[in-house]
């Protein structure tokens, strides 16, 4: 697949049409197509932030709506600055399976002594 026809944007979450599909295809599984896609953050874990990914039906105050290829893309207003140009893609390989986040805003790794639980 080239990312020619696909363009990153960095004021908005980002779904790849990778992902996109997939995404359409679990739903078309579930028979719904009354539910979006929803992204949370939350501080922690390695990079800073941890993710949540999960189906809505719900629209919440102050919610940005993102539609990809039919797809609605959710996420909630204290999550939108950390999100802004994140990537969301779908990896199918033998190593690995499932959504990914590519996300300029989480900052640094994991070091010895720098992960609090």
């Amino acid at each position: 697949m080239t990312d020619t026809a696909f363009e990153r944007r960095a004021d908005s979450i980002n779904l790849s049409p990778v992902a996109a599909a997939k995404v359409k295809s679990l739903l078309e599984q579930e028979g719904r197509d009354d539910l979006s896609l929803r992204i949370s953050v939350q501080p922690g874990g390695c990079s800073g932030l941890r993710y949540q990914l999960f189906f809505d039906e719900r629209t919440l105050d102050g919610d940005s709506v993102t539609d990809f290829d039919g797809v609605s893309v959710v996420v909630d207003r204290m999550s939108v600055p950390y999100l802004n140009g994140a990537m969301i893609d779908f990896i199918d390989s033998i190593e690995k399976q499932g959504f990914t986040i590519d996300n300029p805003n989480a900052t640094g790794s994991c070091a010895c002594g720098d992960s609090f639980h």
